[in-house]
């Protein structure tokens, strides 16, 4: 059968609650605080870390000579690697601005090319023409090329 609080009952509880709480605090920090004041405990600690770290440098070593990689050594890589790609990924970028640069100026340099080629046709042509006539006799100029000719032989 369940008799029913009345109001002080819940107050007196609730009091007791916080009263049992802080005393529970209290417990507990002092025996933290003894327990870290402990030579004892500061030397166990010690010792565990020690062991730890020399149970790391032994597996280590073990993963070494049995030629499997650490994770240190595949985070190592895999940094390695990333930067690689990412230097890749500079390089792919530099190319294609330069293949595009060169695809707008490849119709230019056609252009160019053949006024070069057509310019050198005519070249020949007039060689072949002045050799021609060389083998056929004196080549005629005209008045203004003769005075210049004279004028040039003078000086």
């Amino acid at each position: 059968m369940a008799y029913p609080l009345r109001m002080g009952d819940d107050a007196r509880a609730g009091g007791f609650r916080e009263l049992a709480g802080a005393r529970a605090e209290q417990l507990l920090g002092r025996v933290a605080r003894d327990l870290l004041d402990s030579p004892s405990l500061g030397t166990a600690i010690g010792r565990a870390l020690g062991a730890r770290s020399k149970a790391a440098q032994a597996q280590e070593a073990a993963m070494g000579l049995l030629n499997v990689p650490t994770a240190g050594d595949i985070e190592r890589l895999t940094r390695r690697v990333r930067s690689i790609g990412d230097r890749l990924g500079g390089i792919e970028d530099a190319l294609a601005r330069v293949e595009g640069m060169l695809r707008r100026h490849s119709d230019q340099l056609a252009g160019r090319l053949d006024g070069v080629e057509k310019e050198l046709a005519a070249a020949r042509r007039e060689l072949a023409d002045l050799e021609s006539s060389r083998l056929e006799g004196p080549i005629a100029v005209s008045r203004d090329q003769e005075v210049l000719l004279r004028a040039t032989q003078v000086g």
